[in-house]
């Protein structure tokens, strides 16, 4: 019970975020990008929401926005949101912010962005050479790219081998070459090219990851990807088991999540829906499963986490917990996994007797489900909350709105505008806290405080239309109390002035 009551407060605090930041407010901006960067209670990690946020709030002065801009936000987003995010890229690299120099370089010198000046372009190319010393694979391929713009690669340290003097490791110009193999999709003809490369990094390297890891050995980043795309073709070719596992592993202790996935998904025989594979080790072991797939989530994979709840659901998991399972399956659903928001959304409208907010959680990762294509998920919402359906009498109200009464009565005018968009009854029109019922997917009316008749329901937000309209009603009853001892006082009262406001063209509302 603390816990929905701690989720309801949060999500209270990132709704009045939110409308601050579509008001303007550069604090709420840079709070609301924070949140879609690094995710919320209730709000999934985005990485265009956050840039959008963000960006707002470096056009405001908020040194804070541009500066986390540059260090997390990647070129892959970048790119859409140019030349407007250019300059805090800049900024952030001037500022030592080493991951902007990469984007900036990029943006730059990758083509995307309007030509730059002479400056800008040979700051652009210093970063790029600071990213590739650094070991950045797609520094050095831009490098490559750039001809007689800049220095030829260097060729990588040798590696020593047990059988002959040292062989010369792959430089940037094959890491280059190799990438666009990558790029074509063909698995075959990346592994004629990529394979006599990985065994040069294999000979000589610790068997699996476990001894990897004891031994400290090294491995560059353009050789983790290189690992982990070989094994990634190879994958499903039964001829190249020893070379795939040894490639998954080493490439997992390098850091590349793909295959820490895989491996943890290995060592649990399962896939990425949680089935039960025949295929994979002899003897299933959680535990370094758990390990896998950890790290593979902590990096963002989605499918990751929701291994990890299938896991602790397993009978003959010895640390089986249902409430472990549940934690990592909101994990999976927070970082867009369908599945995983479908069961949320399952698992809240089953639960939703242990706390009233429970059918807005429900309605949250249920929508968050539908919106990806999930049947199922769209089929319970329709049970959740009916499509709102204007009611008869706004379609009479409406036409005696004119300019001069909405400016003499705004929040009546207000609260009309409000039932007609989502269907409410005339006494839900005039008692919703129009604040409180809203939780930003959706519209919880419940005025059983006030008006004992009536019942507790959800109205989803279905287009940006109502959620555009929403944000002005509720902008409007910002500074206002809503209860019965409020400026608009009890039931009877917003009645009577509904009554005598709009009495002159409704004898039938009068008589109501």
């Amino acid at each position: 019970m603390n816990r929905m009551h701690s989720e309801t407060m949060a999500n209270r605090e990132e709704l009045a975020i939110i409308r601050g930041a579509r008001a303007g407010d550069a604090v709420s901006q840079l709070a609301l990008g924070k949140l879609y960067l690094f995710g919320g209670a209730s709000l999934p990690r985005s990485m265009p929401t956050a840039l959008h946020w963000l960006n707002r709030a470096a056009q405001q002065r908020q040194d804070e926005a541009w500066m986390l801009i540059g260090r997390h936000i990647p070129f892959e987003h970048a790119q859409h949101c140019q030349p407007a995010v250019l300059a805090w890229y800049d900024r952030a690299y001037d500022a030592g912010v080493a991951p902007a120099g990469l984007v900036l370089a990029q943006l730059v010198l990758g083509g995307q962005a309007a030509p730059a000046d002479d400056t800008l372009r040979t700051k652009a190319l210093l970063a790029l050479e600071h990213a590739a010393r650094d070991g950045s694979a797609e520094a050095r391929r831009l490098l490559a790219s750039q001809r007689g713009d800049v220095a030829p690669p260097v060729v990588a340290p040798a590696t020593v081998t047990d059988d002959g003097p040292p062989r010369p490791a792959p430089c940037a110009h094959q890491y280059a070459l190799l990438e666009q193999a990558w790029q074509a999709r063909d698995d075959r003809a990346y592994l004629r090219a990529a394979l006599p490369l990985a065994r040069i990094v294999l000979q000589g390297a610790p068997a699996d990851a476990e001894a990897a890891r004891v031994a400290g050995w090294p491995v560059e980043p353009q050789q983790v990807l290189l690992l982990a795309r070989c094994a990634e073709a190879l994958d499903g070719l039964a001829e190249h088991d020893p070379e795939l596992q040894q490639c998954r592993e080493l490439a997992a202790h390098g850091g590349d999540r793909q295959a820490q996935l895989a491996l943890g998904l290995w060592f649990a025989r399962m896939n990425c829906a949680g089935e039960r594979l025949a295929a994979g080790i002899a003897a299933v072991n959680f535990k370094r499963a758990i390990r896998w797939l950890t790290l593979a989530g902590e990096q963002g994979r989605a499918e990751a986490w929701f291994a990890l709840s299938r896991i602790y659901l397993k009978p003959e998991f010895s640390q089986r917990s249902v409430a472990e399972a549940q934690a990592y399956l909101e994990r999976a659903a927070e970082l867009g996994h369908r599945v995983a928001q479908l069961e949320c959304g399952l698992y809240a409208w089953r639960t939703r007797r242990n706390g009233e907010m429970s059918d807005v959680r429900a309605a949250y990762w249920l929508q968050k489900a539908a919106a990806q294509g999930c049947a199922e998920a769209e089929a319970v919402l329709a049970r959740i909350a009916a499509p709102a359906a204007a009611p008869s009498w706004t379609e009479a109200v409406l036409p005696l709105l004119t300019r001069a009464l909405a400016d003499s009565q705004p929040l009546l005018a207000a609260r009309i505008e409000l039932a007609s968009l989502f269907g409410l009854t005339r006494a839900e029109t005039l008692l919703l806290d129009v604040k409180a019922a809203d939780h930003g997917h959706c519209l919880v009316v419940d005025i059983r405080a006030s008006y004992g008749r009536s019942k507790r329901r959800l109205i989803l937000l279905r287009t940006a239309q109502q959620r555009q309209a929403l944000d002005r009603i509720v902008r409007q009853f910002e500074h206002v109390d809503s209860g019965p001892d409020g400026l608009e006082g009890n039931y009877r009262q917003r009645l009577y002035r509904l009554k005598t406001w709009l009495g002159a063209g409704m004898p039938s509302l009068l008589a109501a």
